[in-house]
């Protein structure tokens, strides 16, 4: 591709993630704590995914980005209980399941459960192997809420968090 726009536009990201001093950072995932950088990406992720189901479709990308948003969510607790840190769960999308029942979070076969559901269900919809659905979606949108709400409350954080569709 060289001498083509895609290469320009290669070497500008490149540049950008390179090069971040003056760049305008997310509100409110500035802060700190690994901890809280989680679970704020977590409502972020919730609140994107929440629009995006309002505009009637989009389902593939919806579910994407509740999976996502169930991961983030347990990372939170993880790291906030200093059971893990970031590099330890950085590529392994299902090992934060399994560190989750590992500390007691959840049950072993809860955890199962949700490997499972990632797995056989998250792949296929991804990658159009299967297409997604408003139910898939909506019972995507409820387990991620759930569990993240679940999570606030057991690590007793509420006030961190910066979701803004529902309360405790």
């Amino acid at each position: 591709m060289d001498d083509s726009s895609v290469e320009d536009a290669l070497n500008t990201a490149e540049q950008a993630f390179q090069d971040t001093r003056g760049q305008s950072s997310e509100t409110d995932l500035d802060v700190s704590d690994e901890a809280l950088v989680q679970l704020r990406k977590a409502c972020r992720l919730l609140e994107a995914a929440r629009t995006l189901r309002s505009q009637n479709g989009y389902y593939t990308v919806v579910i994407e980005a509740f999976f996502v948003a169930i991961e983030r969510s347990i990372q939170f607790y993880l790291f906030h209980q200093g059971q893990a840190a970031g590099e330890d769960l950085r590529h392994e999308h299902t090992a934060v399941y399994q560190r989750g029942a590992e500390v007691n979070l959840f049950s072993e076969s809860f955890a199962a459960r949700l490997i499972q559901l990632w797995q056989q269900n998250r792949a296929e919809v991804y990658y159009r192997e299967t297409v997604a659905s408003a139910e898939q979606a909506d019972a995507m949108l409820q387990l991620a809420e759930d569990l993240h709400r679940y999570l606030r409350k057991f690590a007793s954080l509420r006030h961190e968090c910066i979701c803004s569709d529902y309360d405790d």
